[in-house]
């Protein structure tokens, strides 16, 4: 194993001690190393004070670095996530550690009535919604051959990746109002494709589309909906989805030759929801290391 790792690399050392996990889509517990998510650099302003946001997917990776800095600026944070475990309650106490009140949410979002009771028990607890952010997703099992993608491993990624957005987006749209934020998230895949994750890769480039189209119906409005597309950010999914090979030399591949940490990519997910981006609407940021896409 070391001397096919070494091969990878050039002789350089792994990025990231090989490793995988079996289940989906991973848990952050057990990750060597714990992804880095406090951001203790980031200097709260207050820009989402009082403001109450949703994160599907908010227990671990991107989520939970979102929700961290979401309650840093004021907010208080539902977090969605498929079933209770050791990373939720990190994640709640993470945001009760900034002053703010979280809520954990267990459930299957692959079902549209999970997704609607999902929102009302935010709005149940916190009596209002100001912020949507779609994050969850699955990745599965990387391979180029398309002969393995079976029914039920694409009926499971398309389920996960892009259904629940439209059934969150109804749930919470009769509570939304002007001023209110739609955050989705894409990847760098839906851009440059991948041959290994053919299937999430098309979910992907799913969500751009549908980000952009949404934006322009509920721009009139005054509901603003962007995105953001991650490169190779070191999360659960990479340990769940990647063979012990590849794990160790995942993110060299990008300019800057390093996968990036949950925390580089959370500020994106503040300016979108913050009256910052006040005159942006229906477009992407790209958190992914120095890869130039075009959109």
């Amino acid at each position: 194993m070391a001397a096919i790792i070494s091969s990878l690399l050039g002789g350089k050392p792994p990025a990231f001690p090989p490793q995988t996990q079996d289940v989906q889509p991973g848990y952050e517990h057990v990750m060597n190393p714990r992804p880095q998510y406090k951001a203790e650099w980031y200097k709260g302003a207050g820009k989402l004070a009082g403001k109450v946001a949703i994160i599907t997917g908010g227990d671990s990776g991107i989520g939970r670095a979102v929700a961290v800095l979401y309650a840093r600026e004021g907010a208080n944070v539902a977090i969605v996530y498929h079933k209770s475990h050791q990373d939720a309650q990190e994640t709640i106490e993470a945001i009760e550690a900034e002053g703010a009140k979280g809520l954990s949410i267990a459930t299957d979002i692959c079902y549209k009535q999970n997704c609607f009771d999902a929102v009302k028990r935010t709005i149940d607890t916190f009596g209002r919604l100001d912020i949507v952010v779609n994050n969850a997703a699955v990745q599965f099992t990387a391979t180029d051959d398309i002969l393995e993608y079976g029914e039920d491993r694409i009926d499971a990624t398309f389920k996960t990746n892009i259904h629940p957005m439209f059934y969150f987006v109804q749930a919470a749209l009769p509570h939304l109002k002007e001023g209110s934020t739609i955050i989705n998230t894409a990847s760098v895949v839906a851009y440059k494709g991948n041959e290994i994750l053919m299937d999430y890769a098309s979910t992907k480039g799913a969500i751009v589309a549908f980000t952009r189209s949404l934006s322009q119906s509920l721009i009139g409005k005054g509901i603003r909906v962007n995105g953001v597309a991650p490169g190779p950010i070191w999360t659960p999914f990479i340990p769940a989805a990647f063979s012990a090979d590849k794990v160790a030399i995942f993110g060299q591949d990008v300019p800057m030759k390093r996968a990036g940490q949950p925390e580089e990519c959370a500020p994106a997910y503040v300016f979108l929801a913050s009256q910052d981006s006040s005159y942006i609407a229906g477009q992407m940021i790209h958190v992914n290391g120095g890869t130039v896409v075009n959109g």
